[in-house]
């Protein structure tokens, strides 16, 4: 764990390290995790923590955690970089940590970035976590099951971080401006309208939240003894308009509505301008992206299969290199979008199916369709006559697979629209084969 001497110059610090919560009760947001009676929660009150892989997105609070854990275990508590460490100094702490188990002293490893050590690297740590020599906390904005090797991984509990709500920003942000600890002896003066203008800006990472707001107070204005931030101090530090756009009001909705509708109407121009508006009001791309995915289905669909495949790569575009350079894939992904043949035939079969589904929720499954895994089940008749299409020379055969109060139900009907017309053909010549075929039921 890290230590100040008397010469540290604490307002020289970053305000994220300066208003650290010590607490787990100064912890905004992860209420599922640490809420009263949350498993984290009570693992870190009791001082019974275990080996465990922190991910989430940047800002959310897993190096925070770890510091809470620090101060209120026991245990010895140290602080480790996957930035600035390699084998040599993994090796020099575990000889300590082994040193201090078998006197009865448990030690606690934190590692930042832990996804940024190599497998080597890695499997340096396992024998000691196996051993018990280590409880081994780790911190990862990557997929751990991508990122951590799959030995260390199963020793660990992965608890998974949700990126903080405009709300939890806005908490935040009040607590920085009112605890001493902030901006000692100062005053400050902020609207509620431009806390949420900041929180909306920060797209959920708590340190930019409070980078920016630091950034914004050392530009505030002197009046009458204290510091006022204004909405032209938070443009000015932002480098953004407020645009008459709010991430949780009206203007929200109102413009991504305005995005999908002008690529339903396929207009190009229209679409990458709101798609422009909102990305330079402080939307977060990856909202955008994943909207961009549900388009691709619910409005083109199989008129062009492709779609989805280009919009998914768009989302994972985003991901990886974040705004401002994935607003360029964000536009490719919306002008394809905007000209691609249009198609609703899969929302509306699945809204369609969706309302028999609810409405006739004890429909039983046909018996030839049940899977027959024991001998109870095939005395039972599951199963009996299911036919393998595969089996047969046309791979089709006049099976029932609805319940019988459905035989009959259409809910998809392909449109002409571009691909989905070869779509539209194979379904009519299937259904015209099991209609020829029928008296062979």
């Amino acid at each position: 764990m890290d230590e100040y001497s008397l010469f540290t110059d604490y307002a020289r610090k970053p305000l994220a390290a300066r208003i650290r919560p010590q607490t787990l009760d100064e912890i905004v947001g992860q209420q599922h995790l640490l809420g009263p009676g949350k498993v984290l929660r009570k693992m870190i009150e009791a001082d019974s923590v275990t080996s465990m892989i922190f991910w989430g997105p940047p800002g959310v609070g897993k190096t925070t955690i770890a510091s809470v854990i620090a101060n209120c275990t026991r245990s010895q508590f140290i602080n480790f970089s996957a930035v600035t460490s390699g084998i040599k100094e993994i090796k020099e702490v575990m000889k300590k940590a082994e040193a201090s188990h078998q006197i009865g002293t448990r030690t606690i490893m934190f590692v930042d970035e832990i996804h940024r050590f190599n497998k080597a690297q890695q499997d340096a740590f396992l024998p000691y976590v196996e051993k018990g020599s280590i409880i081994l906390i780790g911190a990862t904005t990557e997929n751990p099951s991508f990122e951590v090797n799959s030995a260390l991984l199963s020793r660990c509990k992965v608890f998974v971080l949700k990126q903080l709500e405009i709300d939890d920003i806005v908490q935040l942000l009040r607590r920085a401006i009112t605890d001493p600890r902030g901006f000692p002896n100062q005053k400050i003066h902020i609207e509620d309208e431009d806390l949420q203008l900041l929180a909306a800006f920060s797209n959920g990472d708590a340190r930019v939240a409070l980078g920016t707001l630091e950034m914004a107070v050392l530009n505030g204005d002197y009046e009458n003894d204290e510091i006022v931030v204004n909405r032209a101090i938070i443009e000015q530090v932002t480098s953004k308009k407020s645009l008459l756009y709010d991430k949780k009001g009206e203007e929200h909705y109102n413009l991504i509505s305005a995005l999908h509708k002008s690529m339903r109407n396929s207009d190009p121009d229209a679409a990458v301008y709101w798609l422009a508006r909102m990305l330079e009001a402080g939307e977060d791309p990856l909202y955008i992206a994943r909207r961009v995915v549900r388009f691709a289905s619910e409005d083109v669909g199989l008129a062009d299969p492709r779609a989805m495949e280009l919009a998914v790569a768009c989302y994972q575009a985003c991901h990886f290199i974040g705004y401002p350079e994935c607003s360029v894939h964000l536009t490719q992904a919306v002008v394809y979008l905007s000209l691609a043949p249009k198609s609703n035939s899969l929302y509306m079969a699945y809204e369609s199916a969706k309302k028999d589904a609810l409405n006739m929720l004890d429909e039983p499954v046909p018996l030839v369709i049940r899977n027959a895994v024991t001998s109870l089940m095939k005395d039972l008749d599951y199963g009996k006559g299911y036919q393998y299409a595969h089996d047969t020379e046309d791979k089709l055969t006049n099976m029932q697979c609805l319940p019988d109060s459905l035989v009959g139900r259409e809910y998809y009907k392909p449109t002409k629209q571009g691909l989905e017309a070869r779509f539209l053909e194979r379904n009519n010549q299937i259904k015209q084969w099991k209609k020829e075929h029928a008296k062979n039921k």
